[in-house]
C-alpha cells in the first residue's frame, strides 16, 4: 500500500514539475498550528512584543505516514529593546518538503507607537534562503528530460511587512511576510518578479475573556489569502486554568481539526503540544500531524518575565 502510494505521489510530483515549464519557486510559507503563541512566523510587527528576550523553538512533522512530506523547523528570538519602543529579532529556519529544502535566515524589526492602553506596531523582516531541490532523485518517466538531470540550488533574498493594533485584551493584525517574488529557474538562473501578484496575506486577531480568578478564554482566528487559491480559515479556541495549563482546539478550513495543550513549567518555561486531524483528501493516507514547542522567556523586568502571554 505505502509501495503504490509513493509511486503515485513520485508521478503526481515529476507531472507537476514537467508542467512548471523549468520554473520553481523557492520561496514558501510554513505553516504552524500554534502561530498564535508565536505570531513573528506570520506579522514581523509582533517582534519584541515584550521587554524580554523570547526564544521559541518549533518543530512541525505533517502527515506523517506519506514520504516526502513537509518537516518544519524553527527556532526564533525577540524582544522589545528596554526603555524604548523598538522590537528586534532573528529566526533561523528549516523547511523541506519531498526534493525541496528551504533553509533560512530572518532578521525582525518593530516600532510602536504607543496610545492610552493600546499601541500600534509597524514591523518588517529580510533575510536570505537557500533553497534547492534534487531533481535528480526524482526518477522521471522520460530519463533523457534535460530539466530533471540536474539539481536545482540557490540563494535568495526575502523580505516581509506586517502591523499590529492591540490592548492588553484583544489585538487584531494585518501581514505579507514574503513581498518578493523570486525564483530560480531550472538553469539555476535567478527570476525576480514583480511585488503584488501573488503574495499571501494573513489577518489575525483574538480576545481574552477572564471568566474568573481561575480561567481565561481566549478565541482568534487567522485569514490566510493568496491569488489563485481559496481563502483558508483558521479558527481557534484556547482555556487557560490558574495561568499554568492551555487546553485549545482548531478548525482549519479543508484542511484538519487541531488539538493542543501548552503547560507553563516554569514563569520562564512553556511547552506545547499540537495535534492535527487530517480531513481533507489526504485523510486515508496519513496518521495526522504533530507539533512541537518550546518557549523560554528570560531578563527584563520580572512583572514581564511572571506574567503569562497569551499573543
Amino acid at each position: 500500500m505505502l509501495h503504490t502510494l509513493t509511486s503515485k505521489l513520485s508521478l503526481i510530483l515529476t507531472t507537476g514539475l514537467l508542467l512548471l515549464c523549468g520554473t520553481l519557486k523557492g520561496q514558501q510559507e510554513p505553516m504552524y498550528s500554534q502561530y498564535m503563541f508565536n505570531m513573528i512566523h506570520i506579522n514581523p510587527a509582533y517582534t519584541g512584543n515584550r521587554a524580554v528576550d523570547n526564544i521559541t523553538a518549533l518543530y512541525r512533522a505533517q502527515w506523517i505516514g506519506i514520504t516526502g512530506a513537509p518537516r518544519t523547523g524553527s527556532i526564533t528570538w525577540d524582544r522589545r529593546i528596554e526603555g524604548s519602543n523598538e522590537g528586534i529579532g532573528l529566526q533561523v529556519y528549516n523547511d523541506q518538503m519531498g526534493i525541496e529544502k528551504t533553509t533560512g535566515v530572518q532578521a525582525f524589526y518593530s516600532h510602536r507607537i504607543p496610545f492610552n492602553d493600546a499601541f500600534l506596531s509597524l514591523g518588517v523582516s529580510g533575510g536570505l534562503l537557500n533553497y534547492r531541490a534534487n531533481l535528480s532523485e526524482t526518477n522521471p518517466l522520460d530519463q533523457t528530460d534535460p530539466l530533471l538531470q540536474n539539481d536545482v540550488s540557490g540563494w535568495l533574498p526575502t523580505a516581509g511587512f506586517g502591523m499590529l493594533f492591540a490592548t492588553e485584551k484583544w489585538y487584531v493584525g494585518l501581514s505579507v511576510p514574503a513581498l518578493l517574488h523570486t525564483k530560480i529557474e531550472a538553469e539555476n538562473q535567478l527570476n525576480q518578479k514583480s511585488f503584488g501578484a501573488n503574495n499571501h496575506y494573513f489577518l489575525t486577531g483574538g480576545y481574552l475573556f477572564t471568566l474568573s480568578p481561575v480561567i481565561k478564554l481566549k478565541p482568534s482566528v487567522l485569514i490566510k489569502a493568496v491569488k489563485g487559491a481559496t481563502v483558508q480559515y483558521d479558527f481557534n479556541l484556547n482555556g487557560w486554568f490558574h495561568d499554568i495549563l492551555g487546553v485549545g482546539v482548531s478548525y482549519r478550513t479543508g484542511d484538519a481539526f487541531v488539538g493542543m495543550v501548552e503547560f507553563q513549567v516554569l514563569p520562564q518555561l512553556r511547552i506545547g503540544y499540537s495535534y492535527d486531524y487530517t480531513i481533507s483528501d489526504l485523510k486515508s493516507y496519513n496518521k495526522g500531524t504533530h507539533e512541537i514547542m518550546l518557549r523560554l522567556e528570560l531578563g527584563g523586568a520580572s512583572k514581564e518575565v511572571q506574567s503569562p502571554r497569551y499573543y
